[in-house]
């Protein structure tokens, strides 16, 4: 049952979560689809954190692509053999968790040490940013260090046909009978970030900014200096 619960019934729970609740909340309460930007209250901070965690986020996104959602019969079949594969998915996925991890930190600590950031942050963005941080850099910790002092496992066979099953609704739970505890946790906590979406600001994931590396950075202005009574246009 417990096999079932997790790797079956879980999964298909926090997707419903995740495309019921996003519609919800786009056609009912639009208004709230947003993450305020706080780059007002404090700049410096924001600047280090949000283009490490936001990359590193891009980066990771693909490389969880390359290993899970590609077959293993792809990369035989273009003459990547095992050992290649790993060494650039510990290279460039540790890479890309650093990144997202140290980003992570960054905001946090900004929340916690700066004030009017503080005052102004919800329980939802506390909880955010800790689950990110959890699901982060346990896979970081998963690529760099496990990977290359335990084993390096092969998800491959096991943890990326089974996500698979899931979306040709024929799930394969016995294929996670021999994955290490720490991908179980870490597969386990993605789904539960997966379903928290719609309810934080992380929804706004889904607008697609795909000119936001390349747009302006926002502008504000201290009102100092104006005269009393100066028109203002």
């Amino acid at each position: 049952m417990e096999l079932l619960f997790w790797w079956t019934i879980y999964p298909y729970i926090c997707g419903t979560i995740l495309v019921v609740a996003t519609f919800y909340r786009f056609i009912f309460r639009g208004k709230t689809w947003t993450a305020p930007s706080t780059e007002i209250f404090e700049k410096k901070w924001l600047k280090v954190a949000s283009p490490l965690f936001h990359y590193g986020i891009i980066f990771a996104f693909f490389g969880h692509v390359m290993g899970v959602l590609i077959p293993l019969e792809f990369y035989n079949a273009i003459g990547v053999d095992d050992h290649t594969y790993h060494f650039f998915a510990i290279v460039g996925g540790g890479f890309a968790g650093v990144m997202v991890v140290l980003g992570l930190i960054f905001f946090l600590i900004r929340k916690l040490a700066i004030e009017k950031i503080r005052v102004h942050s919800s329980f939802g963005d506390y909880f955010t940013v800790i689950l990110l941080l959890l699901v982060a850099g346990l896979g970081t910790y998963m690529t760099i260090i496990y990977n290359t002092t335990v084993a390096a496992y092969e998800y491959r066979v096991s943890i990326g046909p089974w996500f698979r099953s899931l979306f040709t609704l024929n799930p394969q739970p016995g294929l996670m009978l021999g994955v290490p505890t720490l991908f179980k946790v870490h597969v386990v906590l993605s789904f539960l970030l997966f379903a928290s979406i719609p309810f934080t600001k992380l929804v706004h994931m889904f607008s697609f900014p795909l000119r936001y590396p390349t747009r302006a950075p926002q502008q504000y202005r201290a009102r100092d200096g104006y005269k009393s009574g100066q028109k203002r246009v």
